[in-house]
């Protein structure tokens, strides 16, 4: 007995000889509560492990020997921001014709640099919606292991899609026999495929339900993939517990998208009363990007975009705009989703302030980006707010976003998960 009372003693002692788990506390002149809308004055955040522990108000920390007290008197705490839709591995600056001959560990070393622009950029949070071998899959895994700086990443692997489709590469000559790593016909091919992007890693899954503005040949108002395929790709994903993502268009794709059970639509540019009656029946969210039109048009040209393409997004645009306004009108849920790579990597929160022109307030936005975002994911619990129990994945801004949304395109701070990696005191 006297044995087993002195090895626990010892036990103990060896445990209170431990250092203290470091703590790290953030006080700001204000928080945004993004569920409610409200400011909350002169917040004090402890953060343990890289999770909120508590929040407290017009409190001073005691400061233990390792902790860390971040203090930021002159800045709004914001949850961090999150995209629904990027290409990390596309660059727009690089002409179209000159990415044919770009390798996939290029892709991957590209990825990785907009990564850690995205991040820094405030966004602690992206869904990665096709990209060419699993480029991007590797870039997640090398952010989880710590091998490099980037935000947290839903990655979809190869985008799924029809023979010739908006999923194909159409821009070579037959004679080369090229397809699309992502391209599979009929209900059980696209099962098996769905299987092998989930074999290398894939997290989320998209498929291109039409044609599309930056493929060749293709209608972006034209249906790919019949009901029966589409329900084949949503059953297979969802046994896995992965959200699906269909790249949609015209409205006769958008409505067989959603009836299939897709978690999100992305751009759902030719919405009309029938297409929002059944998001709103399913749930389904959508994802648009509407503010890329400008760079398109102003700078695709000089970019390698074919006059093809550029017509397309002209025919696109202000009818993607109008469907946007009138699907927040009717109480869609929406979440932030950009379509980064058609326009500059770290650009993405230019993006609210158009969201707002069309029929957002400031607050709807917003909450696209967090709220809305972590409930697509199905991280509502985890991601997405400032809260007690959450990830810390938190920004500051100057101002009020609620009053100028635009604030939210200049960053000074960032963290995720308890870490900094951006500060401009």
């Amino acid at each position: 007995m006297k044995k087993h009372l002195l090895s626990a003693s010892i036990a103990i002692l060896c445990l209170s000889s431990l250092p203290a788990q470091a703590v790290t506390y953030i006080s700001a002149k204000a928080m945004l509560d993004v569920e409610n809308g409200t400011l909350i004055q002169s917040p004090l955040i402890t953060i343990d492990d890289g999770v909120i522990t508590s929040i407290e108000r017009n409190k001073k920390p005691k400061l233990g020997k390792n902790d860390e007290l971040i203090n930021l008197p002159q800045l709004t705490l914001v949850p961090g921001l999150m995209d629904m839709h990027v290409h990390l591995t596309s660059d727009p600056t690089v002409a179209r014709s000159e990415r044919l001959g770009q390798s996939i560990p290029r892709m991957a070393v590209k990825s990785a640099y907009f990564a850690k622009k995205t991040l820094e950029a405030g966004f602690t949070t992206v869904r990665n919606v096709g990209a060419d071998g699993y480029s991007v899959i590797a870039v997640r895994d090398g952010i989880n292991a710590g091998d490099i700086v980037g935000p947290r990443i839903w990655a979809a692997g190869p985008s799924l899609g029809i023979t010739g489709g908006h999923c194909d590469n159409n821009r070579l000559p037959p004679e080369l026999k090229y397809t699309s790593t992502g391209v599979a016909d009929g209900p059980w091919a696209v099962r098996t495929k769905v299987r092998e992007n989930i074999k290398y890693g894939a997290n989320a899954i998209k498929f291109c339900a039409t044609g599309g503005v930056f493929s060749k040949g293709t209608k972006v108002g034209v249906q790919q993939y019949s009901l029966e395929e589409m329900k084949a790709i949503v059953e297979e994903a969802h046994m896995r517990d992965l959200p699906v993502a269909a790249h949609a268009h015209g409205t006769s794709g958008i409505k067989t998208a959603i009836i299939a059970g897709v978690d999100s639509v992305e751009h759902a540019s030719f919405l009309d009363d029938e297409a929002i009656a059944l998001a709103k029946k399913h749930g389904t969210w959508l994802s648009m990007d509407i503010y890329n039109t400008e760079y398109t048009l102003s700078f695709g040209e000089q970019n390698g975009v074919d006059e093809e393409n550029l017509k397309k997004e002209r025919q696109v645009s202000k009818k993607q705009r109008d469907s946007f306004s009138r699907a927040v009108k009717a109480g869609v849920n929406m979440v932030f989703g950009t379509d980064a790579a058609i326009y500059p990597h770290g650009d993405n929160a230019k993006q609210f302030s158009r969201m707002v022109e069309f029929g957002m307030t400031e607050l709807q936005a917003i909450q696209s980006a967090t709220i809305n975002s972590a409930k697509l994911l199905k991280m509502h619990n985890k991601l997405g707010q400032i809260k007690t129990g959450y990830a810390a994945d938190i920004i500051a801004v100057e101002g009020n976003p609620l009053e100028n949304i635009s604030t939210l395109e200049q960053i000074p701070f960032v963290m995720k998960a308890g870490i900094v990696y951006k500060t401009e005191k």
